[in-house]
């Protein structure tokens, strides 16, 4: 096929159908007559915004989440063209519920729902730029709660796991607590991860957040578990044998055992990923810096990590007194001291 201009243009129609492959044939053609007779552009599909997107964003940190929204936004818009999308229908088609493949969905928290909406958005704004649509739509954000941080000091740490009935769950929180590794990577980590002479493990890519691997230091209340642990594991540091005798990965923590736990120790509205906000709560307390904890935690940006710097107000006490000068003056000395009325 040739365009108006002359210019040879060959593509799969991706269809057996001959009639279908017909149809998208004049279809086309009659696109290319109006761009180059009537200067219109022609209409383009949301797969195709999708795959040079995705090309584009290829490399980025959040990239696994990108893929993960638009996979997603195929299953709502394929086949519509990116200039009949509108804001109030991606609202509409937004997901109402997780899909985490070990637990039962639940309803999509606001946060997750702006994370689906600024994909579709710089996608569309990306459409605008490549001029396959006049305007991006106007997009609204759904209100997100303050940022949260539970926390409990070292003696209410140490009491509720000791209120634990299951050995392995307390295991698994004391490392968890010890460490700041996340319920997932815990759950995942093979002895082959664990370098017991040298007191550090690794975080797999497929079993990150962010999908980088990152090696993770373990302390002496973490190393007493795993060294007690690991010569005695088949695949996972943290296993349990099922009635036939195999080993099986547990998927998620006991919150049944976790709940009473919490319940004999007095402890109200705490979860278990609450035991990585006391860590990372403890060691800006006790003065690690921001961009060490960032790095200890594995956490993609700096600004995720702010959320503890409240914690630690004494790393300003000695700047403040740099600006002295009332009570360092020869005049102040001079003066007699005040008496109390």
């Amino acid at each position: 096929m040739r365009s108006p201009s002359g210019e040879r243009i060959r593509c799969s129609a991706r269809t057996s159908d001959k009639q279908a492959a017909r149809e998208y044939h004049d279809h086309l053609k009659a696109q290319l007559w109006r761009k180059d007779v009537l200067g219109e552009e022609p209409d383009h599909l949301f797969e195709e915004a999708a795959l040079l997107c995705l090309d584009l964003w290829e490399g980025q940190d959040d990239y696994t989440g990108k893929c993960r929204h638009i996979a997603y936004w195929k299953t709502q818009f394929a086949g519509r063209t990116v200039r009949s999308l509108t804001f109030d229908e991606i609202c509409q088609k937004l997901p109402t519920h997780t899909t985490h493949k070990h637990r039962k969905p639940k309803p999509l928290s606001n946060g997750s729902k702006n994370r689906y909406l600024a994909t579709m958005r710089r996608l569309l704004k990306l459409c605008k730029e490549w001029k396959w649509i006049p305007e991006c739509p106007v997009f609204k954000e759904f209100k997100e709660p303050d940022v949260r941080v539970r926390w409990e000091p070292p003696e209410v740490i140490q009491r509720l796991i000791e209120a634990m009935t299951l050995e392995w769950m307390r295991d698994v929180s004391l490392v968890a607590v010890a460490s700041g590794m996340r319920e997932d990577e815990l759950l995942s980590l093979e002895p082959c991860h664990v370098n017991l002479q040298q007191c550090t493990g690794w975080v797999v890519a497929e079993e990150a957040k962010n999908s980088y691997a990152r090696s993770v230091p373990f302390n002496r209340d973490a190393m007493e578990v795993l060294q007690r642990r690991i010569p005695k594991a088949k695949k996972y540091v943290f296993e349990r044998p099922s009635r036939d005798g195999k080993v099986r990965k547990i998927s998620q923590i006991d919150a049944r055992c976790f709940k009473r736990a919490c319940e004999a120790v007095g402890i109200k509205d705490f979860r278990f990923h609450d035991l990585r906000h006391t860590w990372a709560s403890w060691h800006v307390q006790r003065g690690t810096h921001l961009m060490v904890l960032k790095e200890l935690g594995g956490w993609e940006t700096l600004e995720m990590v702010q959320k503890y710097a409240h914690l630690a107000p004494s790393h300003m006490a000695t700047h403040a007194e740099t600006v002295n000068f009332w009570s360092n003056s020869p005049e102040q000395k001079k003066m007699p001291p005040q008496r109390a009325a």
